[in-house]
């Protein structure tokens, strides 16, 4: 998992890096219980799942996932 703190954006990947336009379609999920979060899935052109970009990371992650982050 990565974290922009300046952006409070964190991405998960599942499996390598992506490279740029890798991502065929994302689907955001933009409901969440707190409101303020919103989450972004990838997916490839073959229906894999690529990884979860999470906006407002510090409303929805705790401070300990954070922590454990690499930091960009």
């Amino acid at each position: 998992m990565t974290y922009d703190s300046e952006a409070d954006a964190a991405y998960i990947t599942f499996g390598k890096d992506l490279a740029p336009k890798e991502s065929a379609q994302q689907v955001s999920l933009i409901e969440t219980p707190n409101g303020q979060t919103q989450v972004t899935i990838d997916i490839d052109s073959e229906g894999y799942l690529l990884g979860i970009e999470i906006l407002s990371a510090s409303a929805g992650l705790r401070a300990d996932v954070l922590n454990k982050a690499h930091h960009l």
